[in-house]
């Protein structure tokens, strides 16, 4: 197992715990390209309140990297295949629960790091296994965040404040999306296959892995159950579609799974207690969008959901179709599409009145009301946005 690496301050860079009544909520914005992530608050005008380079160690990497043959293939298979032609400097942040550090998955540099937020400072490194790092998820109670290394098919579960590895698990090829449910108890990894070949004609899917949703005892990290959705979508009729599950979105109750797939404008419905799919919608396509799967980026035509808070409301970011949208979940009808440019991520404000979608087309966030499924503001952040996460930081926080 990969073992975290301690420097500048203490790991953790804590010190006693906060008081919950002297931090303020805000969000963290990744900005991809930049190797930065913009710091804004979560509701309301959504303004910046600061800005934090997550790559201090910038140079030591790039020198470990460039001197390293096999580490400089995989560095520039990143840049120019997911990376479109660009470094991927940050994927996933979250807030420690004292609000002290970000951690953050960056994965061209194949880690996880914890910022302190004070100082800029890095107080610990955990190299992932294999060359990549991608999306990472925070347990209920937040102490501990998995993340998803994606060239070894493997999720590591580590320590939030100290950086150590609890556990991992073995996954399908190239793991995706993390969601932990039950309260913690479970841990959910969605593994997307290879999505940077061109080999995208539906008779070549057999090109693209094995891709599969494994879920494991969080504790244990024991698998539990495997859910394949080639036989569920088979099963629902839909064979035409691919069985790459993309970002997703549960009940509040967890009892039922919304889910996108790669090349579909739309997404699916999957009863957890059931095991099978129950409904589909299909989302309208931009007659502007080219219908040739290889221009488009990552295998996404739709990337990114969220689910308003009662559950009646899902927001769906359709990426390659440049708009987002409020869907209502009993009817399945769609709102207003909501021109955005390339969004690639959706989650929920603070308040949770808003969607908040990334724009990484136009370098910038925008809020959706949940209830009239209008955009009410829209907030420039830096280079190629992608993943956003509600955070906590102390009240009088300051970029350092």
């Amino acid at each position: 197992m990969a073992a975290a690496t301690t420097t500048g301050a203490s790991a953790g860079g804590a010190g006693p715990a906060r008081d919950a009544a002297a931090l303020q909520e805000v969000m963290f914005v990744g900005n991809n390209w930049d190797g930065t992530a913009d710091v804004i608050r979560s509701s309301g005008t959504f303004a910046k309140l600061g800005r934090i380079n997550v790559i201090p160690d910038k140079q030591k990497r790039l020198t470990e990297i460039y001197t390293n043959p096999v580490k400089l293939i995989y560095f520039l298979g990143i840049r120019n295949g997911p990376g479109e032609g660009h470094d991927q400097f940050v994927d996933d942040m979250y807030s420690t629960p004292d609000g002290t550090a970000m951690v953050v998955s960056r994965p061209s540099f194949a880690d996880v790091v914890s910022i302190d937020l004070a100082t800029g400072d890095i107080n610990w490194r955990f190299p992932v296994s294999g060359y990549r790092s991608d999306h990472m998820a925070v347990s209920p109670d937040g102490k501990r965040v998995a993340v998803s290394a994606s060239t070894s098919n493997t999720v590591h579960v580590l320590d939030i404040t100290t950086g150590k590895e609890a556990g991992s698990f073995k996954t399908g090829d190239k793991p995706h999306e993390n969601v932990f449910t039950d309260g913690g108890k479970y841990l959910w990894n969605m593994a997307i296959g290879d999505v940077n070949t061109d080999t995208d004609a539906p008779w070549l899917d057999w090109t693209k892995g094995d891709r599969k949703i494994t879920v494991v005892d969080a504790v244990t990290f024991k698998p539990v159950k495997v859910v394949d959705m080639r036989t569920r979508l088979d099963a629902f009729g839909r064979s035409d579609l691919n069985d790459a599950v993309r970002p997703v979105a549960f009940t509040p109750d967890e009892t039922k799974l919304y889910f996108q797939v790669s090349f579909f404008n739309g997404f699916l419905e999957y009863d957890v207690a059931e095991d099978r799919i129950t409904r589909i919608k299909t989302l309208p396509k931009n007659p502007d969008t080219s219908e040739d799967r290889t221009t488009w980026v990552n295998d996404s035509r739709h990337h990114g959901m969220s689910m308003s808070p009662r559950g009646d409301k899902l927001c769906v970011a359709g990426t390659m179709d440049d708009y987002a949208t409020v869907v209502d979940r009993a009817s399945l009808r769609e709102g207003p599409l909501v021109p955005a440019s390339k969004p690639y991520w959706a989650t929920v404000s603070g308040d949770g009145k808003s969607c908040v979608i990334s724009e990484s087309g136009s370098d910038q966030v925008t809020a959706i009301d949940f209830a009239t499924g209008k955009k009410t503001v829209s907030v420039a952040v830096g280079d190629h946005p992608q993943r956003v996460r509600v955070a906590h930081v102390p009240t009088d926080w300051t970029s350092p």
